[in-house]
């Protein structure tokens, strides 16, 4: 049944991954499509009359850093790893935004739709664990950064939670789905798993924290912030 929604592929590496077929990113469309459609409900004012999770303005600054975060990670530094993984221009910054703008909850939301468009925009899949631990657990992380979205240098500190939770995922997944191809470096699966996923996301958090440490930026990023919650 996995066959109709994508095609096994040889790696290169004695291994193998998955190329989503059409029916498969179909499947994966209508799954961020249905995240999407989850959101907006969520706008909606209960019955009951609780708080309702999502604003329409909050939607809005979401919608528009997801969007942010989908183009900047097309823009790739020259570190690409084989087995998936890059480094972009401050794609993870734009969903880390989010938590620092409106908090935890809000921010794993969205986060968690962020990686449902990355598996339809840059799938690399050997199995449906591996896929939710590489794009829907790991990426959901970013949201994180909402943990600190009140603190004094809130987004610095939310950020380095945010990625740090990515990588916590990106390594297990490594460890756990990729340990074969450490004998092909000479590595433990440990090491291997550890050096393969820091080089990549560490090159663009030393990038992006040189950037909003900058005090134009930074002073820019609070004055969005807000405006993001006023009423």
């Amino acid at each position: 049944m996995f066959e109709f929604f994508a095609t096994k592929l040889d790696d290169g590496y004695g291994g193998y991954y998955y190329s989503l077929t059409t029916a498969g990113y179909i499947a994966a469309f209508l799954v961020a499509l249905l995240l999407v459609i989850s959101v907006a409900f969520l706008v909606q004012q209960t019955s009951s009359g609780k708080k309702k999770i999502f604003s329409v303005k909050q939607l809005v600054f979401c919608s528009a850093a997801i969007a942010l975060a989908v183009v900047a990670s097309m823009i790739k530094l020259p570190i690409r790893m084989p087995m998936g993984g890059s480094a972009t221009f401050l794609s993870m910054l734009f969903i880390c935004l989010i938590g620092y703008w409106y908090g935890t909850k809000i921010g794993v939301i969205t986060a968690l739709a962020y990686g449902a468009l990355q598996l339809i925009i840059d799938p690399f899949i050997i199995s449906i664990p591996q896929m939710l631990v590489d794009y829907i657990f790991a990426f959901g992380a970013l949201g994180l950064s909402g943990v600190f979205h009140n603190a004094k240098h809130g987004l610095i500190k939310g950020y380095l939670l945010g990625i740090l939770g990515r990588f916590l995922f990106a390594f297990l997944s490594g460890l756990i789905f990729f340990a074969q191809y450490a004998s092909e470096y000479n590595m433990i699966p440990v090491v291997y798993s550890a050096a393969y996923n820091f080089t990549y996301i560490a090159a663009e958090a030393f990038i992006t924290l040189i950037i909003i440490a900058l005090p134009p930026v930074s002073n820019a990023l609070k004055i969005v912030k807000r405006y993001a919650n006023e009423a």
